[in-house]
């Protein structure tokens, strides 16, 4: 089976790309380093010759509102026109647990319009839902510094390792479209911020981590357990505290 999959040279792509590889199917990683760009179509036709499944975990290189709303309704447009044109008979693509809850977030509300847009396309399709990523802490504290201080909201979270989220597309990619969500989170939940406090610890980054009851997810005002799955997700098998004991 040939799958194509957009954005196969990042963290969670160059994953899904090896592990089906090593299952025996044909993966060829796009992306705008292998001559594929969706934003502008180059490249698409020539690399869904032959493909059966396209997965898309691409990501915009902006989070600005603006930008992020113009990568995705032109990305997903581009590819989802190629993929009619080439045969394709399901799309995969991995957006994030909650979407539906965080749409005061610019970026959210680009991904539910990618959601949408595939929804309605008429190909055969599996959207993927992850929970955080563990590589993501740092990131997460970045965007809530003041100082040396990290302020966050007073929400649950339950992360996921990168890897375990490219085992869970991988096996949706080369099973049957589910045509909904499939949702993967990791085995542990936290306060988000027991969380950033932990990934900071095992990178010996000395800021203070403190829970503001006034805090923001990504510009989004969020419930407790607004970032939490529902009770059929996946659970992946890496736990956070054997990962940070890696780093």
């Amino acid at each position: 089976m040939k799958v194509v999959v957009i954005g196969g040279t990042g963290l969670i792509g160059s994953k899904v790309v090896s592990k089906l590889n090593a299952h025996g199917h044909e993966a060829v990683a796009a992306s705008p380093n292998t001559g594929v760009d969706t934003v502008t179509g180059e490249g698409l036709a020539d690399v869904l010759k032959g493909a059966s499944v396209v997965v898309d975990v691409s990501n915009s290189p902006s989070f600005e509102d603006t930008a992020v709303m113009e990568f995705f309704r032109a990305s997903t447009a581009n590819l989802l026109a190629a993929e009619a044109a080439a045969g394709v008979t399901h799309h995969v693509a991995l957006s994030v647990v909650g979407t539906d809850r965080l749409q005061q977030s610019g970026y959210f509300q680009a991904k539910q319009v990618q959601e949408d847009m595939i929804r309605d396309s008429g190909v055969p399709f599996s959207i993927v839902h992850a929970t955080q990523f563990f590589e993501f802490a740092k990131t997460l504290a970045d965007s809530a510094t003041s100082g040396d201080t990290v302020s966050v909201a007073p929400i649950k979270i339950q992360p996921i390792f990168s890897g375990d989220v490219a085992t869970a597309v991988g096996r949706t990619a080369v099973g049957t479209p589910v045509d909904g969500i499939v949702e993967v989170a990791g085995p542990d939940t936290f306060t988000l911020e027991d969380f950033i406090r932990q990934g900071l610890a095992a990178h010996n980054d000395p800021r203070t981590v403190v829970t503001d009851p006034n805090g923001l997810y990504w510009g989004a005002a969020l419930g407790e357990s607004d970032l939490l799955p529902g009770p059929d997700a996946q659970l992946g098998e890496t736990h956070f505290a054997d990962w940070t004991s890696r780093q």
